[in-house]
């Protein structure tokens, strides 16, 4: 087929780079390879780049062209070049350049439509594999000499087994693929041949950690592949190496559906693995495939299919051939949706890859013959517009191009003569696969949707006529039918500044009388109406959203529900619309997370998304907990929740995010400078985050910021080993700044958390992160007495066990110093008194919940003295952080009286609650003079016993 112009330009532009540094290998291209290189170059900027960038590449591909396939001879050719070198940087070259050079040539099969597809991707995850395995085991031989043999009790040498997840395990790796890896070993031990031996975990650990770099970092040459390694037990969090039965264990104890799902295409790289793998593909087993007939799954598979749909309209992913609806990741989810459930029974559905869990599909005869027909075919489509999108410059991507270079480039690639020609194929192969995606997992009918009497059609007709509206309104004895008549009309004048389309207008207009049946008669009908209506507004020109709720009425009912319940709540759907899609699950809307999940479903959220693509990674993370909040909202609202439960389950929400940002962070410190030496034989970061106030007491509320602290322990002669060495300290500072970043940075989610790091040692002017010994001086030596209550109300909310139990060691030692009672009573009580002038009602009729006598600040205060005051003696009384548990030891050790004591908690508690209550409902914290006057008795009785 004939370039068209802008291709033709293309290519002699390529042509004329290559002849100003390369006339004499060009001269080599004659005839009808030389219009076949003409046209490659014109398709390919990574074959033109890549030939720029190599001179012996031009040469070579001319002389393997015909060369037939190479997979079966790659490892061989890898090691016969890795053999000659002498040290790591060697070999990272050499592994660059032999990518670089494959690479080029199965491009070149690709654009000039060469190879099969299944031939294409056999040589891309071949490639991937020997590449792994060549560097593994160079690494290892070099490790085994400065550290030993990593050995079993038995004395045999103990190899380390590297699993291939995802695509690369079913042998069916894209163009420009991550590879997605875990690590394991069969056995514990020690190394041997070596002056001091060390475990076999930290040899694996440190083989692995140079098995990354070797083919994850960038260099001159490029880099081989992202590796990822988040599928391993607990994610970035875990070892990055276990032995077969810690692996056992975790996934017996604590393995996800999700995680069954990503081992089915689990695969040992390497034949010369085979036969140690198959002692722990026998242990992982049961996990995967269950012994009957898994209908269990079926559940998981509809919150997967929900996920999906909700990710799609999150992300926007209308023209990504993977993601979107009908794309690459539905056909591979109908075929292991089968494997989980029928996988126990059936051994042919317990393959690895696509292609032959279809046939197996098809002769079990579980889908019709023409559906499975379908799916291969789109699959097929599919995959090689993803490998040819993906070779034109090396890029991960699988959304369609927005230029129209890059669309003619993929169309002339694809065999078809214009963009518009391949979009109308892509599309309809789409929509074949999502036609048997929505048929496979069936969702029940809604029953839900009851006729909507006629009259709120009327109403909606007849918005723009108040006079008319309020009389309908009237006559159905409707509250407020003035003002709901004019918010009406205004909602419509609003809607006409917009550009809603023939679509969105057919929506709106069937999906408004069911809207107004449920609002209008409702007692508090004008508020939930102004509230309902202002979040419509928010989403009038994105349809998805708008059909979202006319084809699902149950939703419009949470919507109504919620709306009506908290102004708060009704904020935050307008603010983020996409919140939307949670009333569609009642399961999950009014059921929070567990509390020993958050983690968990936030890694697993995230794990969807490229570690490097942080711009996402943070949109992400604000998703989630705006999510989260709803959830917790709403069991609120519904008292399924009571309140000191609201508050811990807004406490691990902040600590798994806590977390999950320190990682962020940490992933973009180490690319750029690698990590401090003292971490090399340690499983964790050496760095801590300590939370004070609310945080640290497990109290938040729904606005609350984290007040938070930052500590490592690092030695002051230690540099990072990465590409770019600075100082040790110097790390931790860049990193600790880069979390805050990450925290305040305002995307189209809003800020994830206001931080508040003021309460560090010398508060503002001090040192954003100090190390545990510089923390521990400052409290003995500087720290005022309000710091000291400060940190009675801190525990670690990040950090690994070196740091929690020197943090621990330092927050006893302080909290248990023998003090002056007089001096401390004063101390705390000018400090309440200063706070109450600032801070609490300025109006007489009004009582401050927080900040007014007999508030809670005042119980805090007071449970803060009596720590200072009697720990010394006490030591019991430093164990917790919150509030509610150390009233209950100041009983338990006989210092307040049991009775004082719980009225003390009581009253605590139930004005928090009220704020809760308030915060939902937007309201201020003033409230009536008259409210709470039997708990503000307690507490003021209680201040002057022991305060005045």
């Amino acid at each position: 087929m004939s370039l068209p112009s802008e291709l033709k330009h293309r290519a002699t532009r390529a042509l004329d780079a290559l002849s100003e540094t390369q006339a004499e290998n060009l001269a080599q291209w004659q005839g009808e390879q030389r219009e076949l290189l003409s046209r490659t170059l014109a398709l390919s900027d990574f074959i033109s780049e890549s030939m720029l960038h190599d001179a012996t590449l031009l040469p070579w591909l001319k002389d393997n062209l015909a060369s037939g396939p190479r997979r079966k001879a790659y490892r061989q050719r890898l090691k016969e070049r890795l053999d000659s070198q002498i040290d790591e940087n060697g070999i990272m070259r050499e592994l660059r350049r032999f990518r670089r050079q494959e690479m080029v040539w199965l491009a070149w099969h690709d654009f000039n439509d060469a190879m099969s597809l299944d031939d294409s991707l056999a040589h891309l995850s071949k490639l991937a594999e020997s590449m792994i395995m060549e560097a593994y085991g160079w690494l290892y031989r070099y490790c085994c000499k400065e550290w030993g043999t990593p050995r079993d009790d038995a004395g045999n040498a103990q190899p380390m087994l590297i699993l291939g997840m995802g695509k690369l395990g079913g042998g069916e790796l894209n163009f420009s693929s991550d590879i997605d890896l875990i690590f394991t070993y069969p056995e514990n031990g020690e190394t041997e041949g070596s002056r001091r031996s060390i475990s076999n975990a930290q040899f694996f650990t440190r083989l692995g950690q140079r098995l990354i770099k070797a083919l994850d970092q960038q260099t001159f040459d490029g880099f081989c592949y992202r590796v990822d390694m988040r599928l391993r037990p607990f994610g970035d969090s875990g070892p990055l190496v276990m032995s077969f039965a810690a692996l056992e264990d975790y996934y017996q104890e604590q393995g996800r559906d999700w995680e069954r799902y990503a081992m089915i295409k689990a695969r040992v790289m390497g034949k010369e693995q085979f036969d140690c793998y198959q002692t722990l593909r026998q242990m992982l087993r049961p996990f995967v495939f269950r012994r009957y007939i898994d209908f269990s799954a079926i559940q998981s598979l509809r919150r997967m299919k929900a996920m999906i749909r909700s990710e799609v309209r999150r992300r926007g992913l209308t023209n990504n051939i993977k993601l979107g609806a009908g794309g690459i990741r539905e056909v591979e989810f109908i075929a292991q949706s089968f494997q989980l459930i029928r996988g126990g029974r059936d051994p042919s559905l317990r393959q690895r890859g696509l292609f032959i869990t279809l046939d197996a599909i098809k002769t079990l005869n579980m889908l019709p013959p023409e559906d499975v027909d379908t799916l291969e075919a789109s699959y097929r489509y599919l995959r090689r517009t993803e490998n040819l999108l993906q070779g034109i410059g090396d890029k991960q991507t699988q959304t369609l191009p927005d230029d129209s270079l890059d669309q003619l480039r993929l169309a002339i690639a694809m065999g078809e003569s214009c963009w518009d020609d391949l979009h109308t194929k892509i599309l309809a192969h789409m929509k074949g696969v999502h036609d048997v995606f929505d048929d496979l997992i069936g969702e029940e009918e809604n029953s839900d949707e009851a006729k909507v009497d006629d009259v709120f059609g009327e109403v909606w007709d007849a918005a723009r006529d108040t006079e008319l509206v309020e009389k309908i309104l009237q006559d159905m004895n409707a509250k407020s039918p003035t003002e709901k008549a004019h918010a009406l009309l205004s909602f419509k004048q609003e809607l006409a500044k917009r550009t809603l389309g023939p679509r969105g207008r057919e929506v709106l207009n069937r999906l408004m009388p069911v809207v107004l049946s449920q609002i209008l008669c409702r007692d508090d009908g004008f508020a939930v109406l102004e509230r309902v209506l202002k979040l419509l507004v928010s989403i009038a020109t994105r349809t998805t959203y708008l059909e979202l709720l006319d084809e699902h009425h149950s939703a419009i009912a949470q919507l109504v529900r919620l709306c009506g319940a908290s102004p708060m709540v009704a904020e935050q759907l307008s603010t983020f619309p996409i919140l939307l899609d949670e009333l569609l699950d009642l399961q999950h809307l009014y059921n929070p997370t567990p509390l020993d999940q958050y983690r968990n479903e936030l890694f697993e959220f995230l794990a969807r998304i490229p570690e490097e693509d942080m711009e996402q990674q943070m949109e992400m993370i604000r998703q989630y907990k705006q999510t989260q909040l709803l959830r917790i909202a709403a069991a609120d609202i519904a008292d399924v929740l009571p309140v000191m439960e609201v508050s811990d389950h807004l406490t691990y929400l902040a600590e798994a995010i806590v977390e999950a940002v320190v990682n962020q962070a940490w992933y973009q410190m180490a690319e750029k400078y690698g990590q401090p030496s003292h971490l090399t034989d340690r499983n964790g970061r050496g760095f801590a985050v300590i939370g004070y106030g609310k945080v640290g007491g497990i109290e938040l509320g729904y606005n609350s910021d984290l007040d938070v602290v930052f500590l490592h322990d690092c030695p002051d002669n230690v540099y990072t080993d990465g590409p770019k060495e600075i100082d040790g300290r110097q790390f931790y500072l860049r990193l600790a700044q880069r979390i805050v970043h990450l925290f305040s940075t305002r995307t189209a989610s809003g800020v994830l958390y206001d931080i508040d790091t003021r309460l560090r040692p010398s508060g503002a002017s001090g040192m954003l992160v100090t190390t545990i010994e510089s923390f521990l001086e400052y409290q003995n030596t500087e720290a005022w007495t309000w710091e000291h209550q400060a940190l009675v109300r801190t525990r670690m909310i990040f950090g690994d066990a070196l740091l929690a139990k020197g943090f621990a060691d330092v927050r006893k030692q302080v909290l248990t110093k023998e003090r002056d009672r007089d001096a401390l009573r004063k101390d705390v009580a000018d400090m309440r008194i200063k706070m109450r002038d600032h801070l609490g009602s300025k109006e007489k009729d009004k009582f401050h919940i927080k900040q007014d006598p007999g508030g809670i600040t005042d119980i805090e205060f007071l449970t803060q003295y009596l720590v200072l005051a009697n720990s010394h003696d006490e030591g019991a009384l430093t164990r917790w952080s919150d509030n509610v548990r150390i009233l209950e030891d100041m009983a338990q050790v006989g210092i307040l009286g049991t009775a004082q004591a719980l009225k003390l908690r009581d009253a605590y508690t139930t004005m928090r609650d009220e704020i809760h209550r308030l915060n939902l409902l937007d309201a201020s914290v003033e409230i009536a003079d008259d409210s709470f006057l039997e708990e503000r008795e307690v507490v003021r009785d209680a201040w002057k016993v022991w305060m005045e």
